[in-house]
């Protein structure tokens, strides 16, 4: 079975949104950010995205290009789009819409055959999947600073939760890249 990796990137006090005002700074290299996505795509082959997030995608990547292939790969690779207020005709950039029975739609993604499935962004869809255990991998590109206010990225997850740390990396000016599994609930019996 396929596994769904979320991957975002989240200051220290855990905002994930309007990551223009706060990412671009820790990376030295703006082409750094690009050829460390480009060292995980290979992973995946399917991209599964909440409404906001591919519209913000869909709106930038498609005339982007790099020399490393990142571009290549996210114009090309397939994506699930979760949405109950786009239609179908408004679907482009190599997507699919997906607007009902969201977990069920998400579980036989993840049976049918190929590599694994990457998330980005899509607070809202997250804590759906997080609820019904459907994520597999959460990589967390934690960034060095403070942003006060903002969106969290497990703004209204159900808590506690538990997580195993299973990978760290330092990147960028500072960025940590923690990678984390969902544990395995203990029965206290």
């Amino acid at each position: 079975m396929r596994k769904l990796v979320v991957e975002n990137k989240v200051t220290l006090d855990g905002v994930f949104d309007k990551q223009a005002e706060w990412q671009m700074q820790f990376w030295e290299d703006p082409d750094e950010l690009v050829c460390h996505s480009k060292d995980h795509i290979t992973e995946f082959d399917t991209l599964l995205l909440g409404r906001v997030t591919y519209q913000g995608l869909a709106a930038v990547w498609p005339s982007m290009t790099d020399d490393v292939g990142y571009a290549d790969w996210i114009n090309s690779v397939p994506k699930h789009v979760v949405s109950t207020t786009l239609a179908t005709d408004e679907m482009e950039w190599n997507a699919r819409l997906i607007t009902e029975n969201v977990t069920d739609e998400v579980a036989a993604l993840k049976r049918q055959p190929g590599r694994d499935i990457l998330m980005v962004g899509s607070g809202e869809l997250l804590e759906t999947l997080m609820q019904q255990d459907l994520v597999d991998e959460y990589r967390l590109m934690v960034h060095p600073v403070v942003q006060g206010s903002g969106k969290r990225l497990f703004e209204n997850a159900n808590a506690p939760t538990t997580m195993n740390l299973v990978d760290t990396e330092v990147v960028g000016s500072g960025v940590v890249v923690l990678t984390y599994e969902p544990s395995e609930e203990v029965d206290d019996e």
